[in-house]
């Protein structure tokens, strides 16, 4: 009935409990951690964890994000580093630079960004392969307007 191997599921096991900033949060400065983040309030400042971070619909993080995985539903303006998967939902807006090893892009997302691909855990200047895609995303799809949204 009781058992010592029944623990409680986290997003990720290594860092505890997920972190929160929950909407109507502002928050300036920088956050270390080794949980997942998800962030549905507006940060100012750095994020750097070895987990997952999500941005809400809501959320804004304007400044530099290193990460293992992301995704964002919201807005994201800075240097965003992503050692493995990069999710944009249909919803998000991306300005800046973006260096990451996998990329999903849903229809309807905004990516006005300057992207390097490369291997994974090829993000600190040493890829394990050869970049795959490099320059504006504005460049590389042709639409007729100036902003770079996705479709089908």
């Amino acid at each position: 009935m009781f058992s010592e191997n029944k623990k409680p599921k986290t997003m990720n096991e290594p860092g505890g409990q997920p972190n929160r900033i929950e909407k109507n949060t502002k928050i300036k400065g920088d956050i270390i951690s080794e949980a997942d983040f998800r962030i549905d309030g507006k940060l100012d400042g750095n994020v750097k964890t070895s987990g997952k971070v999500v941005i809400g619909k809501g959320g804004y993080i304007h400044g530099k994000v290193e990460c293992v995985n992301a995704d964002i539903e919201g807005n994201f303006n800075g240097e965003l580093l992503v050692s493995d998967l990069l999710s944009l939902k249909s919803s998000a807006v991306i300005e800046g630079t973006v260096t990451v090893a996998k990329l999903s892009v849903e229809p309807g997302a905004t990516f006005n960004a300057s992207c390097s691909m490369s291997g994974k855990n090829g993000l600190n200047g040493n890829p394990s392969r050869p970049s795959e895609f490099k320059g504006s995303a504005s460049s590389a799809v042709k639409q007729p307007t100036e902003n770079a949204k996705t479709s089908g």
